[in-house]
């Protein structure tokens, strides 16, 4: 007498129980790595009262350090995303040696602590060192100054764009450049018309991604900023700060808007991603 077959099922369906169980330990995980962090934030923020925080950031301190981020995020980012689309460009258009080696150096901040990218740029255009004290003797100090902040968050946020960049360009192949090419197009009108239009939406997050590590990098900049209230100290310099100080509203205060401006960026990306979405499925075709 044979044993009653078993019931089929596909090997990527789960009974009912496992997937409550899974859906329950990732929304658990969520909740007490992401959410409950934030929501301790904004709690915080509000311990006092919605007078008292608005009070607290509208000190000239906060101010300034909003003004400083929001800067350097404006300058940083359009670099990185001119930087990102050329080396990316590089990569995926042309053969040479050392592509690999060359990829593996884009991937180096994700691998190297800031604080150690924030030294790199001060042993480098420090007040002690030939180029660093050259511009300090011009009156355009690097180190302890917003082109040093600018220069070390750029570092930290290179590899965004390249690395959603590349991707997209490997998969998209070098067909359509060669035919608009072939066709007499210039190469800058080439990639306006051709690349570009394929690349928008993977560029996009990659600026995207950029932007929101940008505003909120701490590491490589509290090395290179010298810390200087109201001049060189940005939103997570000035939140820590205030922190120690025992300044708690001013510091969860300016924590919440640090915030409010990573969930604009998300919250821009998801917009973006449903009011696309055709548009995007095609690309993720090609």
């Amino acid at each position: 007498m044979s044993d009653a077959p078993a019931t089929w099922r596909p090997a990527t369906e789960e009974t009912p129980l496992v997937r409550r169980l899974l859906i329950g330990s990732v929304l658990g995980i969520l909740a007490l790595l992401l959410l409950a962090p934030l929501v301790a934030v904004f709690v915080e923020a509000l311990r006092k009262g919605w007078w008292e925080a608005v009070t607290s950031l509208a000190n000239p301190e906060g101010l300034a350090a909003i003004r400083l981020t929001l800067t350097v995020a404006a300058i940083a980012v359009p670099l990185n995303a001119v930087f990102g689309i050329a080396a990316a460009w590089f990569i995926t258009k042309y053969d040479f040696r050392g592509k690999a080696l060359l990829i593996t150096l884009i991937d180096l901040p994700f691998s190297v602590s800031p604080v150690v990218v924030g030294l790199c740029v001060v042993l480098t255009f420090g007040a002690n060192t030939w180029v660093g004290g050259m511009m300090v003797d011009a009156g355009y100090p690097i180190v302890f100054a917003l082109p040093g902040i600018v220069l070390a968050s750029m570092i930290v946020t290179f590899p965004f764009v390249a690395r959603e960049l590349i991707p997209v360009m490997v998969e998209q192949g070098r067909a359509e450049e060669e035919a608009a090419l072939t066709l007499g197009a210039s190469g800058w009108r080439t990639f306006l018309t051709v690349t570009l239009p394929n690349i928008r939406w993977a560029l996009l997050y990659g600026v995207l991604l950029c932007n929101a590590r940008a505003m909120g990098e701490f590491g490589a900049v509290a090395v290179v900023s010298g810390k200087i209230r109201g001049q060189t100290a940005t939103m997570p310099i000035t939140i820590e700060m205030l922190y120690n100080e025992y300044l708690s509203v001013a510091a969860f205060t300016l924590a919440a808007v640090l915030a409010f401006l990573g969930f604009l960026t998300l919250g821009l990306k998801t917009f973006l991603e449903i009011r696309h979405a055709d548009a995007l499925a095609a690309t993720r075709r090609h």
